[in-house]
């Protein structure tokens, strides 16, 4: 046991600090829309909150992934989680829809700052050939918490009352934080490189053709799972389903995603990731073609199903994948562009199909954002294809799928210096912070 906690002890830790994150910050997810018609919101103005979430955490996600390079992974977590702290605490004290929203704002901001560190961590916790179970257990412990954390503020809105909703989701989420900044390692930044060296880092990137397959296929995904979050509630009143229904129908999904996260995993490490990538993409394209074709609580849970399958397939071997293509000292910053894609990629589906769905209805636009999927993969595929050629990629030589890093490997071994590279090594590898 105490062998079993020395190797992977840290994994465990992130895998807590992110279900503790997700699930506190996600206690006001069904109580935010609420608070906000009691200040006099109509439904375009809560939209517009939401809005703002997300394109700050879309456009914040790549300077802060560049921020966990340069200082380690440790600060920006611990500053995240206590943003999105602070934006609990302000929203009782708003007193208009645009305050709130400005509110959001620090929210976006937070999430920008943990999540590109914790992925990163994620991938410097374990042996490179479990990446893919890496991911799919940590995936399934914030999904997790996205999922029970907005049943339990649910509950506790109605017991409670909306205000002491945000309350106690900010004096929750000091407790991660506290945890965090103890315990959390300090790892190897590039204290040597000036911001002008790292701004061109981060620019070659774009030049690996596996980091590039990997933001695709993160934005058709993303924008398929944005249009069913937006518009399945629209939908299914449009065919008789009552709210509870549709709580289903959304439950389904969710279910499927976390249940599926872990045996993905596995597979990951044992079977082409590309391939999962793909599976997962049409998952996705066919399940949100579908659901505009079904008009029962059943069918539409059954295309659910599918798509909950095609977030697990497609997120999962995409964290793998793209963790494997670059060096550590990039992860950070690849990791910020994954998940700038994910809610960029999310709001895009809510902007383009909602202009869209009127003028075609709801089946058309539902098929419109699976033909983005199946764009996306083809994409992904012609991208991946072009990798095999050995074409340069941005600083990172190309390897096969499953190799370790090299450089990560020695670096877990004996803490050699890095070689062979365009950014320098770190001063030390000194687990501790400075």
């Amino acid at each position: 046991m105490n062998g079993f906690l020395r190797r992977y002890g840290l994994f465990l830790l992130l895998c807590l600090t992110g279900f503790a994150v997700f699930f506190c910050s996600y206690l006001r997810i069904p109580v935010l829309p609420l608070y906000a018609a009691s200040l006099g919101a109509g439904t375009a103005q809560v939209g517009s909150i939401n809005g703002a979430f997300m394109l700050t955490a879309g456009v914040f996600s790549i300077p802060a992934g560049l921020l966990a390079d340069r200082l380690g992974r440790r600060r920006p977590a611990v500053c995240g989680i206590l943003a999105i702290a602070a934006s609990s605490f302000l929203i009782p004290q708003c007193g208009t829809p645009g305050q709130m929203a400005g509110a959001y704002f620090l929210f976006g901001a937070g999430l920008a700052a943990f999540v590109p560190s914790m992925l990163s961590q994620v991938a410097e916790s374990v042996p490179p050939e479990r990446l893919g179970q890496a991911y799919g257990w940590y995936t399934t412990a914030t999904y997790a918490a996205m999922t029970l954390g907005p049943a339990a503020g649910g509950y506790l809105g109605k017991s409670l009352g909306l205000p002491p909703v945000f309350y106690l989701s900010a004096a929750l989420l000091l407790l991660p934080a506290l945890a965090a900044g103890a315990l959390l390692p300090s790892s190897p930044a590039s204290r040597r490189t000036d911001p002008h060296d790292l701004a061109a880092a981060s620019v070659s990137l774009l030049h690996n053709r596996t980091v590039r397959a990997c933001l695709v296929s993160t934005l058709g995904a993303s924008l398929c799972f944005g249009a069913f979050l937006s518009f399945l509630p629209l939908y299914g009143k449009e065919k008789g389903l009552d709210p509870a229904q549709v709580g289903l129908v959304f439950s389904a999904q969710a279910l499927t995603n976390v249940a599926s996260r872990i045996p993905v995993g596995f597979a990951a490490d044992r079977m082409d990731r590309s391939g999962l990538v793909a599976a997962g993409l049409l998952c996705l394209a066919v399940g949100l073609s579908a659901l505009g074709r079904c008009d029962s609580p059943g069918s539409l849970a059954a295309c659910a199903v599918v798509l909950g399958m095609g977030m697990a397939l497609s997120f999962t071997a995409i964290g793998a994948l793209l963790a494997e293509a670059v060096s550590p000292f990039r992860r950070g910053l690849a990791m910020g562009m994954f998940n700038s894609c994910v809610y960029l990629g999310m709001m895009g589906g809510s902007l383009s199909l909602g202009s869209l769905m009127p003028a075609v209805g709801y089946p058309s636009g539902f098929a419109a954002g699976g033909a983005a999927a199946v764009v996306a993969a083809l994409l992904f595929f012609r991208l991946m294809g072009n990798r095999s050629r050995g074409e340069p990629s941005g600083g990172d030589s190309p390897r096969p799928l499953h190799s370790p890093v090299p450089e990560f490997s020695a670096m877990r071994r004996d803490g050699e210096k890095e070689s062979g590279r365009d950014i320098p090594p770190p001063e030390h590898t000194n687990p501790k912070e400075e």
